[in-house]
């Protein structure tokens, strides 16, 4: 069994995960304010930093954390920013690349036993699921900022990775990288003009064919 990015196996968070963080110091009073600040590796599959097969924080790189915890009525203020170092291929010239990722986010962690006033409540069975579901929770004083995390990267890389912008890409007849070769082209051809010469080139073994039938109906003449 697997367990997911900040979570133990038996389901609850687990506070060595360098991304799970603890707000028992911070405490509930609201206004409580506390500054942090981490490196981390980033996570592996299934939690990749970035967009799979185009470009993506390296299982393992290290990841800068700058964060600010707020204490508010209804939970913990999470505001910070990530930095790393992203590796994909240019979009282009398909050329390995490399740039720096500065990804903001800020995101509530919401007390389990309280609602949106911030007062103590008792779950029903009534309540709505579905708003759970889209809820980051503090769970014993613990949150997790994998998803997070993993979102706000997500949101500041290029979908279109290029090596620089004037790229000129590749050749799109031989595929030939056009920066390391600016003079090059290939003579383009009308493709109407090709139709007419290849039915000239049609009319021309015709009429050879039709002088080589000639030719030899006149040696035969000759012969008798």
């Amino acid at each position: 069994m697997i367990a997911k990015a900040g979570t133990a196996l038996n389901g609850h968070l687990d506070h060595r995960n360098p991304l799970v963080f603890d707000t028992h110091e911070l405490g509930r009073r609201p206004g409580g304010l506390q500054r942090l600040s981490r490196t981390v590796d980033a996570p592996g599959p299934p939690s990749v930093l970035g967009i799979e097969g185009v470009i993506g924080v390296p299982e393992g790189a290290p990841v800068e954390l700058d964060l600010r915890l707020e204490s508010v009525m209804e939970g913990v203020l999470v505001t910070g920013t990530a930095r790393a170092s992203a590796e994909g291929e240019c979009v282009r010239c398909l050329e390995p690349l490399r740039l720096e990722v500065a990804a903001d986010f800020q995101e509530m962690f919401s007390y389990p036993d309280a609602d949106d006033r911030g007062r103590s409540t008792k779950a029903e069975p009534a309540d709505d699921a579905e708003d759970d579901e889209d809820r980051l929770f503090i769970e014993d004083g613990l949150f997790d900022l994998e998803p997070v995390l993993r979102d706000a990267v997500v949101l500041a890389l290029p979908m279109q990775p290029v090596c620089r912008e004037s790229c000129a890409g590749l050749c799109s007849e031989c595929g030939i990288r056009l920066d390391e070769n600016p003079g090059h082209h290939h003579d383009a051809v009308d493709i109407r003009w090709a139709a007419l010469q290849g039915l000239a080139d049609t009319v021309q073994d015709g009429e050879k064919d039709n002088m080589g039938g000639a030719e030899a109906g006149v040696d035969e003449k000759q012969e008798k």
